[in-house]
């Protein structure tokens, strides 16, 4: 079944929906290849990339076409937009700093950045982290979302104190922090802005220094104000509701901020999730904190910037999944060290949650029980 997105809430609860099913699946259906082909064949997909790591071996897999245009092929080291998978990257920055002593988990935000946000007394830094401060989603608002096309909007320029002026003109989704669930990407604007009170320095140098130098993820960037990717990259198209398909590639991905701004391959992504689930981040104590979760009702358990996912076929994964206009990207990794990331440039449709199913049973689930 396909389903559409209509808002950014609706955006959440369709990735929800797919990756549930995806990290549900059985005995593997497919080689993952040939559904990544089919995909493209059906239109489900302009370009799709699919990296599986296990054991220091990696598979990679590659279909369709870097642009409509030339009908270059894709290429399986491609770049492409991760959307909030970057929440995993910020929230390792915060983690590696309350492991500094620089802030406590359970500091309210006041203490750190006084007069910033409302009911900051009661709103901790692990509120942030796990999405349970209850504070309105800015990009729920009409314009604000880099999932929608904004026409000559996509170019402009946007200071995270913009962000949340949208986000706190708003009330809370509930009133008691800590007493609910609610996925927000103004957490994450404020996870970033703390960084930057706390280190004097921008939130993605932080994350250049900590974490994309140490595990030498030379292909991963925090874009700012840059509209467009290295090469080589699929471009990433949107279906307007006209029938017409534009081009969404360049964009200023300044909207999204620490909320979603970056840039990476499926090869970097397994190595970050590797090294972070490895342990060479942070401590064991806040690798724990990252891995202790909040119940969402929505198919998943969510920690500190980390989605959990309990498979049947005998695995539990850990990572996170992100969309941002014209780009897809779910990053996992299991505890026994196999992880996947899968970028998809969706076409006229999203792909089904069956032809994702495939791919992800493929990587998890072959061989075992469901």
């Amino acid at each position: 079944m396909m389903i559409l997105r209509k808002a950014a809430w609706n955006k959440l609860a369709w990735t929800t929906a797919l990756v549930t099913t995806v990290l549900s699946a059985g005995p593997a259906m497919a080689d993952s290849g040939d559904t990544l082909r089919r995909m493209v064949a059906d239109k489900a997909a302009t370009a799709a990339l699919l990296q599986a790591d296990e054991g220091g071996r990696a598979k990679a897999s590659v279909a369709g076409v870097r642009d409509l245009r030339t009908g270059r092929p894709a290429v399986a080291d491609g770049y492409f937009r991760i959307g909030s998978v970057t929440k995993t990257f910020v929230a390792t920055v915060v983690l590696q700093l309350a492991d500094e002593g620089r802030l406590k988990l359970d500091d309210p935000i006041q203490r750190h950045l006084p007069g910033l946000v409302p009911n900051g007394a009661a709103i901790t830094v692990r509120h942030l982290l796990n999405h349970t401060s209850g504070l309105h989603d800015y990009m729920s608002e009409e314009g604000y979302s880099t999932n929608r096309w904004r026409g000559e909007d996509r170019f402009r320029s946007y200071t995270p104190q913009q962000l949340l002026k949208v986000a706190f003109a708003k009330p809370p989704y509930f009133k008691d922090p800590g007493s609910s669930w609610r996925y927000s990407n103004t957490n994450y604007i404020v996870a970033g802005m703390l960084i930057e009170k706390l280190t004097g320095r921008p939130y993605g140098k932080e994350v250049e220094r900590r974490i994309l130098r140490p595990l030498k993820l030379i292909r991963t960037s925090v874009p700012g104000n840059a509209y467009g990717l290295r090469e080589p990259h699929a471009h990433g198209y949107e279906a307007l509701p006209t029938g017409r398909i534009v081009d969404a590639t360049r964009m200023n991905p300044s909207l999204d901020w620490a909320a979603g701004e970056m840039i990476s391959t499926t090869g970097d992504l397994n190595a970050f999730f590797d090294g972070l689930l490895g342990g060479k981040l942070t401590s064991k104590a806040a690798l724990r904190e990252m891995r202790t979760t909040v119940d969402t009702g929505a198919g998943f358990a969510y920690g500190l910037g980390l989605q959990k996912y309990a498979v049947p076929c005998g695995e539990t994964v850990w990572g996170h999944s992100g969309e941002l206009i014209g780009y897809m990207t779910f990053a996992f990794r299991a505890d026994d060290g196999r992880s996947m990331t899968l970028s998809i440039n969706p076409h006229t449709r999203q792909p089904s949650t069956a032809e994702i199913f495939a791919i992800a049973s493929d990587v998890y689930c072959t061989g075992k029980k469901g």
